[in-house]
């Protein structure tokens, strides 16, 4: 990915659009073969900033700039029409023409570009056998699968040779066999892809099977961006922690010691300020008294909640310090863990990391 970024940016956009008391401010940009997930809770503006780009949506201000070319920019009464823009779309829903085979689906973009018919049904064509769908040329959508709509709404959008690519949830409305194998078919696919991609998800594990890069964006602004590895090692919003399914506070180091509102937490890092403190549920151990032994970081809390998670118990912890553990359903009965009932929590010095705010 980095020897892609380092020739600048194919994509270069400041999306900011204004919807009543909604503002989205969000800088994207996109290398030619990278692929980016665009990740954020409901409301965060992800959606926006597709339609935005697809040219769906006006700016309010900023710019989009698409190999070279602008797009959208406000300030010079620029904006290009989203049929004359170099774009393709998958949508969630996929919007099949349910009038027209796979094969048509597929060729209408290229018809639309001055393709004559044989020639647009020609690559057509090929565009299915790339995605596995030769023996479904003459289908229609609703004799599709979920997974076989996917791939002609995949198809459909490479066929007009996009500079760039949006997808808006394209596995969501899947089931979860289904998914698994269309994810990696996916990727497969977005790999060749020459131009820039942009995947609007909430799902974690498609961001970080599927994407390059993650770009978090809440409240109408981007939060975090950077690889799988380094977001998943420093989250610095609640919303990235839970995503990547750690515990996070933030709070003021004193080399090891970070104090996070009155409890103090000792970390295998040492640093001074301003800090976030983060360790996994895993990484939790729960104790009917409060333990002794190896020097660990330890608190009361009460049990919010149970949940199953895998093949462990997720248990939500309440207190001075709210915080998820997970652990086995024996250690569970063994300690006779319910709603309500008051333990004492540990977690190693080794097991949490410490990193500036």
């Amino acid at each position: 990915m980095d020897h892609r970024m380092s020739a600048g940016a194919y994509l270069d956009a400041r999306v900011v659009v204004e919807r009543g008391s909604f503002r989205l401010d969000a800088h994207v940009r996109i290398a030619a073969g990278e692929v980016v997930a665009l990740l954020g809770p409901n409301g965060a503006g992800k959606t926006t900033a597709l339609r935005a780009l697809a040219g769906l949506t006006s700016l309010t201000d900023g710019h989009i700039v698409l190999d070279g070319k602008d797009l959208d920019r406000p300030a010079r009464r620029v904006w290009i029409a989203p049929e004359r823009r170099a774009i393709g779309v998958v949508f969630q829903e996929y919007l099949l023409f349910p009038h027209l085979t796979a094969l048509d689906n597929v060729a209408f973009g290229p018809r639309r570009h001055g393709r004559d018919r044989k020639t647009a049904r020609a690559e057509a064509t090929a565009w299915l056998g790339r995605v596995g769908l030769a023996d479904f040329v003459r289908r229609k959508p609703r004799q599709l699968s979920g997974g076989q709509a996917q791939r002609v709404a995949l198809a459909r959008a490479l066929a007009v040779r996009p500079r760039l690519l949006l997808l808006d949830e394209p596995l969501a409305a899947l089931d979860a066999g289904t998914r698994a194998d269309t994810r990696a078919e996916l990727q497969r696919h977005l790999a060749d892809h020459p131009g820039a991609t942009l995947i609007v998800t909430h799902d974690p594990l498609d961001a970080l099977v599927l994407a390059d890069r993650l770009v978090i964006v809440e409240n109408g602004s981007v939060v975090q961006e950077g690889d799988a590895a380094e977001i998943t090692a420093r989250p610095r919003t609640e919303y990235v922690a839970r995503l990547v399914g750690l515990n996070l506070y933030r709070g003021r180091a004193d080399g090891r010691s970070i104090d996070v509102g009155g409890i103090v937490l000792t970390a295998a890092d040492s640093l001074n300020g301003d800090a976030f403190v983060a360790f996994p549920p895993s990484a939790v151990a729960l104790h009917a008294t409060r333990p002794d032994g190896s020097p660990r970081n330890t608190w009361p809390a009460t049990i919010a909640g149970i949940q199953r998670h895998g093949d462990n118990l997720r248990i939500r912890l309440e207190g001075a310090l709210a915080a998820s553990a997970d652990v086995t359903p024996a250690a569970a009965a063994h300690l006779e863990l319910t709603a309500g009932r008051e333990v004492w929590a540990a977690v190693k010095a080794a097991e949490t990391r410490a990193y500036p705010a």
